[in-house]
């Protein structure tokens, strides 16, 4: 073979190693992402917290992508039902899902049998806010602080009530996370409306709930709930009058119920990459900012790897209040 005819081969080498990276760049280009409508299944109601958030975002990306973003919402079932038709679809990130503490971190632990798993099913994207809750109580409750509740609890173990949305709701699990730092047993009172549950606080009928400060803003200046202390290391910017826990004789405990945007496992990385980016680059945006934090939210974007490492920091958390019963399995 002469020197001309081993350049030539060595050409049409090179060529042929190139062509199928230069064919995926083609079908890249030809296939950018998003190339149709995006749907956001939220787990909630219209007007709930992660409802709120998930249209914040999905307007901007909608205006972002020059494609529909539209949220789909699923209530009910403590999001069982909404993630199992969603693990069904395409892992191509045109289906998302608006996950929580109790979707990701809980369910696993309570259900004998969840008809799916978030190690297996999921690729996290990012989180997406936390909320800060304080211990609620009605105007003319017999509790004029944390540590009279406290105190009323030891003596009569069990006899001392809280309103939540239901076992393994965010809001439980964070009491009794509460309740086992402090060494008490309380009574659990599970509503299934914020209405009926804030009513029944109100009306002292129910000793106590862990809410946010924006969520009773109605009741309290209406002069029929107050807060005693923000389940929180340091005290809110708009409340400073509120104590912590700690400061109001509790223990040292955070409530800071999250929500995530998760995908489909086998979603390729380069499209999760590329959501994370523009899912962040939207929740900092002026104007979608100004609607969470309006909301009563606190943004805390993650990397994928960040928010697994949450989930599984939680479900280990959490595994010890249902391994003591304070969480009910189902």
């Amino acid at each position: 073979m002469t020197s001309q005819q081993v350049r030539r081969r060595r050409l049409l080498l090179g060529a042929m190693a190139a062509a199928p990276v230069a064919f995926a760049a083609r079908a890249r280009a030809d296939n950018p992402f998003p190339s149709r409508p995006v749907r956001i299944v939220v787990p909630y109601s219209v007007g709930i917290g992660p409802d709120v958030v998930a249209r914040a975002v999905a307007e901007h990306l909608s205006r972002k992508w020059s494609q529909p973003v539209v949220v789909d919402n699923r209530p009910g079932a403590s999001g069982i039902v909404a993630f199992t038709e969603v693990r069904t679809t395409a892992p191509d990130g045109h289906t998302l899902f608006v996950g929580d503490t109790a979707t990701l971190a809980v369910n696993p632990l309570i259900h004998a049998s969840l008809p799916y798993d978030p190690e297996r099913d999921i690729v996290p994207i990012t989180k997406l806010f936390h909320a800060t809750l304080a211990i609620q109580v009605g105007m003319q409750s017999r509790f004029d602080t944390m540590a009279a509740l406290l105190a009323e609890a030891r003596r009569s173990p069990g006899k001392v009530s809280y309103a939540s949305f239901g076992n393994g709701h965010p809001m439980h699990v964070a009491v009794e996370s509460m309740a086992r730092a402090a060494g008490v047993t309380l009574l659990h009172v599970p509503f299934r409306d914020g209405g009926s549950l804030m009513t029944a606080v109100a009306n002292c009928d129910v000793d106590f709930t862990p809410l946010s400060m924006y969520t009773v803003a109605p009741m309290t200046k209406s002069g029929r709930m107050r807060a005693l202390a923000v389940a929180a290391r340091t005290r809110l910017r708009d409340y400073p009058q509120l104590p912590t826990l700690a400061e109001a004789g509790g223990p040292m405990v955070e409530m800071h119920p999250w929500a995530a945007l998760v995908g489909v496992a086998g979603t390729p990385p380069a499209v999760v990459d590329a959501l994370q980016r523009d899912v962040v680059a939207s929740l900092l945006a002026p104007d979608v900012r100004s609607r969470i934090e309006g909301a009563g939210f606190d943004l805390a974007p993650l990397t994928p790897q960040a928010l697994r490492a949450l989930i599984a920091a939680d479900g280990a958390e959490y595994a010890v209040l249902v391994r003591e019963g304070r969480v009910q399995r189902v």
